[in-house]
């Protein structure tokens, strides 16, 4: 398997839209709530505009440890 070089911007954001599907399944099942009402919260949080932001490198962590992230947002 070769190793890739260089990531590019376009595998960037589909790595985040990735993880943000990942997150947003275990806060679905993590707090019972609907699909697409968990996706619009979450997406308008603090933890969702940081996963977007590239230069945080979010995206490098588990769904698990952004999910519990964004519990914890809430719940401050």
């Amino acid at each position: 398997m070769e190793k890739l070089k260089d990531v590019t911007e376009e595998q960037k954001k589909f790595a985040v839209d990735a993880m943000v599907t990942l997150v947003v399944e275990e806060l679905v099942n993590d707090l019972n709530i609907p699909p697409t009402t968990m996706l619009k919260e979450f997406i308008a949080s603090k933890t969702g505009a940081l996963l977007y932001d590239e230069s945080s490198k979010l995206w490098w962590n588990g769904s698990s440890y952004i999910a519990d992230m964004y519990k914890k947002e809430i719940c401050s």
